[in-house]
């Protein structure tokens, strides 16, 4: 469980496709000397188990499945990942549940830069508009935030400095594909409403 609070960037160090059609990626990072074999690791919003480290890095696999449904079968060498640890229960909840499952990889419409931050229209397919909640909570590559504007066919956020500084959201464009993780009470709300209508049908 995460919190989607993006603890630091990572850049890659390698990316290898292994025999089974899975891959193996090292990630560069600050914190590779404290990471232990097993742990949780969200990179741009997907778990991932270490399964080796050093004092610099630590290295995941990615099966198949993942790969289908994230952006992680296209990261190149010298990209930047948003990471965040898996929370404690001495941790804060600073934003919101993250289960680091992604549900979908969608792409940015646009990139609007204001006064004192940034607006970001990410474009949704139809499977996935009732999981839209104007002000509610959605996860972006792994970061928390709030949906600012619900446009139908596509839904707004509103980035603050700190955010755009400190993420790798600064380094997208129009038409980058992003992964998306819905909030989970809502996503069960969604089931059982559709559920219901289905047994009064």
């Amino acid at each position: 469980m995460f919190t989607g609070i993006i603890e630091e960037m990572g850049e890659i160090i390698s990316v290898e496709s292994l025999n089974n059609g899975g891959q193996e990626t090292r990630i560069a990072c600050s914190f590779g000397a404290h990471c232990h074999i097993d742990e949780s690791i969200s990179i741009n919003g997907a778990c991932h188990t270490v399964v080796a480290f050093d004092q610099t890095s630590f290295t995941v696999q990615s099966i198949e499945e993942t790969l289908r449904k994230t952006t992680l079968g296209s990261l190149k060498v010298g990209e930047k990942v948003n990471l965040e640890r898996s929370m404690t229960l001495q941790k804060g909840i600073e934003g919101h549940l993250v289960q680091g499952h992604v549900d979908t990889v969608a792409h940015i419409r646009s990139i609007e830069a204001e006064e004192t931050g940034w607006l970001i229209d990410i474009a949704l397919s139809d499977e996935f508009r009732d999981m839209i909640v104007g002000r509610g909570s959605i996860t972006v590559d792994g970061i928390s935030l709030t949906v600012a504007q619900d446009l139908g066919d596509a839904f707004r956020v509103a980035i603050i400095p700190y955010t755009w500084e400190h993420t790798n959201l600064s380094m997208k464009a129009e038409g980058d594909g992003v992964n998306l993780e819905f909030d989970v009470i809502g996503k069960y709300v969604v089931k059982y409403l559709a559920k219901m209508n289905g047994n009064r049908s």
